[in-house]
């Protein structure tokens, strides 16, 4: 966020000091008042008095009140070698005294009402703060101790405060001063235009109470209304003093609270006309890419300003006003600044509606009514004085203007509030009250902080209908009205209501606008834009750049896998969806499997029920030249054995196509298994009868034929086949092979494999199949050279031969193969190992039967024919 300058904090640090200076001196001269007072023991003397600007109204009960009647003030620099010189006042501030006479008029309707304090009359003390602390410090303990020369009572100084409650102070830091020091007292201070939230603490301000709504709200609705229009990117302009320093503190952290923008630049407006340092703020508001103004001022402040903007012809601005100078800033409203300030909203104080309050104004008399000494300052420049017979009931006045009553309404509330209090405080039954023994206040010993109890817990409702309560921090319920200025054709300008910001028990705080009465000072007759940078699009998420606020991004793509959700972060898809081209939206990710519908799978299939239908026919040629020499020389009972077993190799390589469901991924690899070590020992038994055969065929060797029996043939074929069968068993029950989806392979696809559960097992089934292989490769080229012309022997060699050299080079393949492949591998594998066996053993032999019919004879085989 933006910090105040160094030379903001100096000015800071200097009002600071100058503020606590005023205070000690003012306290001082208090305190030896008091001291003073001890040493004359039959009276009560001021030491001096203060002479300030007001009006009066004897009454039972006194009420105090502080308005800016003047603008401007002039305080004399003190020599110390004399009596110091008052502070003068100038500039007339014509809506500060008519909220003067608001609390005026309140008080006689009061007076005039029989059922709110009946046989009390109200009084009043009203006083110019002329926007000044100093004044209106000095005001304030004039009101809390009196300027009466002397008080005599039997030698000591007893009696009831001049004032049993203050209506003002109209600003923050004057407020905050006089609650400082009137508190301790107990003394009840209702304020109607101060908005610091530092003045909602009621254990540093406990007699402190107001009719405006806190800062803190007035942020939070200045917040609704950026966020409203999408304005995310602003520069703040405070006034030099707690209204501005706080707001600008509570606008900082609730925006970085809620997230919902940033600000570009604070700047704090000097309080005298500093021309350079206007015209260095202007040129910061110029370079600014920020085309909303949040100010929140006083209306002087403003006007030193729009002055050097005028000079600079800053435009284009939208400006965002505070409840200082929304509503009633009417010098602002000229032909010369609404070129640039025309559209500006702003938060307002709630309007109101005061019956009868335009014909008490048009009767006022000054020189008839009230001690007053507003009109000397007036004199002095030389105006003209009133006779008190003026009729002014068809002038066209600022000061009967009620048309528009804000911070008078407030007033209003105020008066009412404390004349509530007053009223529950002194229809209190003796014996049944709230304070010691259950005693009640009475109008003869009455105490500001009894007043203080009841001011508490009042709770009415005004004649426009807002009901008026304090929470325990002394704050109302808050509502404001959202404004507008309108520029209109013929040069005239208006203040209009387009909406409010309110906040109940049932909704919280809402926002109600009607944008199309706004006024938009702008060519477009729309919202502008304020952004430090455009909203990230879909499938992009927000990087800050370096040492810039949150606002302050570049839009970088979101990685593959990933899209942005709706805080505009990247976020990953869930396991099974990746991200679509966009990185906008998760889509399901693509599954790959060895499939019957794509060329691979359809190849493979059509091979292998190719090779199926081939075992078949030479079966079938087998079965038919069954008696023929070559096949009841070769063990004709093992060669159908064979071609059995390679028919079941060839079925079993369409388990490994098709999306993998747990039974195909169980049975395949048994299957698998199980056929190709069936094949494989019937090649061995056969190969073993071969050698033993051959064996028997030398002198002495007829014995080993014995051994080699048709029931041990089919027995050692059954044994080796039960072996890898417990093999596969063993395998299914300890880690079965299971589907799987696998997305190492491609981030963006499902591969669906079978896991093989168990490496291991499937290592010893390839083992044991590769080591009947190596037997029956190692027997059959021992007996490779026997002489007859039909050797078997050398088919056995030459088919394990291939089969071997396949399943060696199937495992380096299979392991480094991806997804689907592998299994593709596999098939291919099974095969061509299959067609391999197939061929070399049964090709020759087929050749001979179709082709060749005059070598299948006895003689032929046995190498005794041609």
């Amino acid at each position: 966020m933006p910090q105040l300058g160094s030379k903001n904090q100096k000015a800071v640090m200097c009002s600071f000091l100058q503020t606590n200076l005023v205070l000690v001196i003012l306290l001082y001269s208090y305190f030896t008042h008091t001291v003073s007072s001890s040493l004359f023991p039959s009276s009560c003397q001021l030491q001096g008095q203060f002479h300030l600007n007001g009006m009066n109204k004897v009454g039972d009960i006194i009420l105090g009140g502080l308005f800016p009647v003047h603008f401007f003030s002039s305080v004399p620099h003190p020599s110390f070698t004399s009596e110091p010189q008052q502070p003068t006042c100038h500039g007339f501030y014509v809506q500060g005294f008519r909220q003067a006479q608001t609390m005026a008029f309140a008080i006689d309707e009061i007076n005039r009402n029989a059922n709110l304090l009946p046989n009390v009359t109200l009084g009043y003390t009203l006083y110019d703060n002329c926007v000044e602390l100093g004044i209106g410090f000095r005001a304030a303990l004039s009101l809390a101790g009196g300027q009466e020369e002397q008080i005599v009572s039997n030698g000591t100084c007893t009696g009831n405060p001049p004032v049993l409650g203050i209506v003002g102070d109209s600003s923050s830091t004057p407020s905050i001063a006089i609650s400082s020091v009137l508190g301790l007292y107990r003394v009840p201070i209702v304020s109607y235009f101060a908005t610091c939230s530092c003045l909602s603490d009621h254990r540093k301000y406990p007699s402190f109470f107001r009719t405006i709504p806190s800062d803190a709200f007035q942020v939070r609705a200045i917040i609704k209304i950026l966020k409203h229009f999408g304005w995310t990117w602003a520069g703040l302009l405070i006034s030099d003093d707690d209204y501005g320093r706080h707001a600008a503190r509570s606008l900082q952290f609730e925006l970085s609270l809620s997230g919902e923008g940033c600000l570009d630049y604070i700047e704090v407006l000097p309080w005298d006309k500093d021309t350079d340092e206007l015209r260095r703020i202007v040129n910061v508001m110029k370079k600014s890419t920020a085309r909303v103004v949040i100010a929140f001022v006083h209306e002087s402040h403003m006007i030193n300003l729009m002055e050097e903007v005028v000079k600079e012809n800053v435009t284009s601005l939208q400006w965002m006003a505070s409840e200082g100078w929304t509503a009633t800033a009417g010098v602002l409203q000229t032909p010369q600044f609404m070129p640039y300030l025309g559209g500006t909203l702003g938060i307002a104080i709630r309007r109101g509606e005061i019956p009868g309050l335009r014909e008490f104004l048009l009767q006022i008399r000054p020189d008839l009514h009230h001690n007053n000494n507003n009109g000397n300052s007036w004199l002095e420049g030389g105006g003209a004085l009133c006779t008190g017979q003026e009729d002014l009931e068809n002038v066209n006045t600022e000061i009967l203007d009620i048309s528009n009553l804000r911070p008078e309404y407030n007033v209003y509330k105020a008066v009412y509030a404390l004349a509530y209090s007053l009223d529950d405080m002194l229809q209190c039954n003796p014996g049944r009250g709230p304070f010691s023994r259950q005693s009640c206040a009475t109008l003869q010993s009455l105490q500001p902080w009894q007043l203080l109890y009841y001011l508490e817990r009042v709770n009415f409702t005004t004649p426009f209908g807002d009901q008026v309560s304090f929470d325990e921090n002394g704050d109302v319920v808050p509502i404001y009205d959202v404004m507008n200025w309108l520029w209109l054709p013929d040069g005239s300008t208006e203040v209009q209501n387009v909406g409010e910001v309110k906040s109940s028990a049932l909704y919280g705080e809402e926002l109600i606008l009607d944008e199309d009465k706004i006024f938009w000072n702008f060519i477009s007759k729309k919202p502008p834009r304020s952004v430090c940078s455009e909203s990230c699009l879909s499938g992009t998420h927000m990087v800050r750049k370096k040492g810039e606020p949150k606002c302050c991004f570049d839009c970088i793509p979101c990685s593959e896998g990933k899209v942005t959700n709706e805080t505009s972060k990247c976020t990953s898809c869930p396991e099974d969806f990746w991200s679509n081209p966009q990185r906008d939206h998760c889509v399901p990710k693509k599954t790959e499997f060895l499939s019957y519908h794509e060329p691979l799978g359809i190849c493979l299939t059509a091979t292998s029920l190719l090779g199926t239908c081939i075992c078949a026919v030479v079966l079938g040629i087998f079965i038919y030249h069954h008696r023929t020499p070559i096949i009841r020389a070769n063990n004709s009972e093992l060669s159908f054995q064979v071609l059995l077993s390679l028919k079941l190799c060839f079925l079993c390589s369409l388990l490994f196509i098709g999306r993998p469901r747990l039974w195909t991924c169980q049975l395949r690899h048994a299957a698998f298994g199980i056929s190709f070590v069936l094949c494989v020992s019937c090649i061995l038994v056969k190969t073993m009868v071969v050698l033993a055969v051959f064996k028997a065929s030398k002198p002495g060797g007829g014995t080993s034929l014995k051994w080699f029996g048709a029931m041990q043939q089919r027995g050692t074929v059954l044994f080796l086949t039960s072996i890898q069968a417990a093999i596969c068993t063993t395998w299914l029950v300890s880690s079965s092979p299971t589907p799987h989806k696998n997305t190492q392979y491609q981030n963006d696809k499902i591969v669906y494999e079978c896991a093989f559960g168990s490496t291991v097992g499937f290592a010893v089934l390839l083992g044991y199949i590769g080591i009947l292989a190596f037997l029956s490769f190692l027997i059959a080229f021992l007996v490779r050279n026997l002489p007859d012309s039909f050797n078997e022997a050398k088919l056995i060699t030459f088919s394990m031969l291939i089969f071997c050299a396949v399943w060696v080079a199937f495992v380096p393949v299979y392991i480094s193969s991806p997804g689907n492949y592998a299994d593709a591998v596999e098939v291919f594998a099974i095969l061509a190992s299959s067609f391999g066996l197939l061929i070399t053993l049964f090709g020759p032999k087929c050749y001979i039967i179709l082709l060749r019919p005059e070598l299948n004879t006895k003689k032929a085989i046995m190498g005794r024919g041609t």
